[in-house]
């Protein structure tokens, strides 16, 4: 029985790997290098990630891009839970893993989308070239062939997400908010 579902989740995360359907949630310069990664030069479409998709019932892959605000965060979440399962993310640019050169000087940057959904991959450079997204995208396949159904699952409970807990409002201790004396 075993050897059934071994070659079932084989085939099933074969051909989910092999066909990404991403999400943009672009919001600053890192958009622009993530739009070059499917121009003719780089071509995503090798990797059978070039449809990007509008809506996120059609889509299962998020690569957010750029600098994630408090009053943005909630609209983040909303597509995130809006996408049917298995989901991933792609956390590119330093502003999306950790706040970028925002995160000390800024109140109202969300210092890492982790803080918001789970994110698979990492992808922190200030922007990062196309070849790094692909690169990225080629790691997320590797893990998805790895993984079975229930790893997902149990991935995916152990976030837990400090926005929904809040109301939509990330707390203070979150925003490591510097005041400067007057």
């Amino acid at each position: 029985m075993n050897v059934i579902i071994s070659s079932i989740d084989f085939i099933l995360n074969w051909s989910r790997a092999n066909s990404l359907w991403p999400l943009t949630f672009a919001t600053s310069c890192c958009g622009i290098e993530m739009m070059q990664t499917v121009a003719s030069n780089n071509d995503i479409a090798r990797f059978g990630s070039e449809v990007f998709r509008g809506s996120p019932r059609q889509a299962d892959l998020l690569i957010c891009a750029g600098t994630i605000t408090h009053k943005m965060a909630p609209a983040l979440l909303r597509l995130y839970e809006q996408m049917p399962e298995p989901k991933y993310v792609i956390a590119m640019g330093a502003c999306t893993c950790g706040g970028g050169m925002f995160a000390d000087t800024s109140y109202s940057v969300v210092k890492g989308i982790d803080r918001i959904i789970p994110v698979d991959v990492y992808l922190p450079m200030c922007p990062p070239k196309p070849e790094s997204l692909i690169d990225a995208i080629i790691k997320l396949q590797e893990k998805i062939k790895q993984e079975s159904i229930k790893e997902r699952k149990i991935f995916a409970q152990k976030h837990n997400s400090k926005l929904k807990e809040t109301c939509g409002i990330l707390e203070e201790n979150d925003f490591n908010v510097t005041r400067l004396g007057v």
